[in-house]
């Protein structure tokens, strides 16, 4: 009997644990959307936002990304976040953006400085005594000139780039090699601004892509949608 409780508490415990965490996720991913993604991304009808995107084959996740003249990424770190993966996601993030925006709980807010790359905008959400959010930038994002053109190729599926390479007249027999040298052919053709823009069209052609269970509560932000 002594046991069954304890098992009871500890799976209510368990449960409040995820629960409290992933809706500290969700808040924050709400509070971006209606505060700070719409308002900077509305003048642009060619934009996709796409949440949990993969980088290098998914061996990593942005937590949410914009895409339009520039590709802009959000990382979100809540009070209940660890940073101890943070150097390995910062590599990645400045692979494929033109811009990048941690978003933070105020426990990270004396040392995310320490961690981050100077270019790298900040953004602190928190509550304040009346649960309103409050929004507080701590400094914009500036420019990055160093992505990586290989890293935003591998964005694209395989048949997307073969789509590509027989739209240049690229010969048919290089269609069946891997796609390491898929990438390096499609590279040879397109320049950065055009294979960003191949990226966008092909994104928003996948259909029900990156639509996940609670993107509800984003009103009718779902998958690669235009804004």
């Amino acid at each position: 009997m002594k046991d069954s409780i304890l098992l009871q508490v500890s799976s209510c415990n368990i449960f409040n644990f995820v629960y409290n965490y992933y809706m500290n996720d969700v808040k924050i991913r709400q509070i971006l959307f209606k505060n700070q993604i719409n308002y900077k991304n509305t003048s642009d009808k060619d934009t996709i936002v796409i949440e949990e995107l993969g980088i290098n084959h998914g061996k990593y996740r942005a937590d949410i990304a914009v895409l339009n003249s520039r590709f802009i990424g959000y990382e979100i770190k809540s009070n209940k976040d660890s940073l101890t993966r943070l150097s390995e996601q910062i590599k990645a993030y400045n692979s494929i953006f033109d811009k990048v925006y941690i978003v933070i709980g105020h426990r990270h807010e004396k040392t995310i400085q320490k961690i981050l790359p100077n270019w790298w905008g900040i953004i602190v959400i928190e509550e304040n005594k009346s649960n309103d959010a409050e929004i507080k930038i701590i400094r914009d994002s500036l420019i990055n000139n160093n992505v990586d053109p290989l890293s935003i190729a591998k964005l694209l599926w395989k048949n997307e780039v073969v789509e590509i390479l027989k739209q240049n007249n690229i010969p048919k027999n290089i269609f069946r090699e891997p796609k390491a040298i898929l990438y390096e052919h499609l590279l040879n053709i397109v320049n950065i601004n055009e294979l960003k823009n191949f990226v966008k069209y092909f994104f928003s052609k996948r259909n029900d892509w990156r639509c996940h269970d609670l993107i509800f509560q984003y009103d009718d932000l779902c998958q690669p949608s235009s804004m």
